[in-house]
């Protein structure tokens, strides 16, 4: 198998999944080395760039590679359409892009241990990005979930700033939009109050 065939594969595979895989994943799939994968999708990215007209485009989020329509693209589409994302990590999400960017330990105090698992559900799914800082990661939106969820802007610092100012016109606080959010079932959100810390944290 020579690497264009390679590319060829990992397109077919990611295309039909419908969702995010890892470089990792991949490789095992494919049974190549995480090198060739990785050459092979930076490869496959690059031509699917240089295709016109193209609807997708290939997407690495957090480690993590996902094909999407591009986004001048999206206002075209009808919302029945849009991948739905589980009300159980409506919550999280509410969070994260309210206090963004946000500790992953800060989710928890918050949330409780179910934020282990809303956390990797929402970066399989393209709409957080989580990175390792410290002994915790450190949560961000991503441009897809500005897109899903209808946000003018794209870089987390304006998603941060624009659900904020959704959340002042509905006279919410962000435990209280999160709980807005939640499945009857699910537990109560604890407020986290350390706004201050955060927002001196994103520079």
């Amino acid at each position: 198998m020579n690497d264009a065939s390679l590319s060829v594969i990992l397109e077919a595979i990611m295309f039909t999944s419908g969702r995010s895989m890892s470089t990792e994943e991949l490789s095992k799939t494919v049974d190549k080395s995480i090198d060739e994968v990785k050459s092979s999708l930076d490869e496959l990215q690059s031509r699917i760039k240089r295709r016109q007209d193209s609807a997708l485009q290939l997407t690495e989020v957090s480690g993590r590679w996902i094909f999407e329509v591009r986004p001048n693209l999206s206002p075209f589409l009808p919302e029945s359409f849009r991948p739905d994302t589980p009300q159980r990590l409506l919550p999280a999400a509410a969070l994260i892009a309210y206090h963004q960017p946000m500790a992953q330990s800060q989710l928890v105090e918050m949330l409780g241990q179910r934020a282990y698992d809303h956390v990797r559900d929402l970066a399989n799914l393209g709409l957080i990005d989580r990175r390792r800082d410290g002994l915790t990661r450190r949560l961000t939106t991503t441009r897809r979930f500005a897109e899903y969820f209808g946000c003018p802007e794209v870089d987390y610092r304006a998603v941060r700033t624009w659900f904020r100012s959704e959340a002042a016109k509905a006279g919410l606080t962000s435990a209280q939009l999160a709980a807005s959010l939640a499945p009857d079932e699910q537990m109560s959100i604890t407020e986290f109050t350390g706004e201050d810390e955060i927002n001196n944290s994103d520079e």
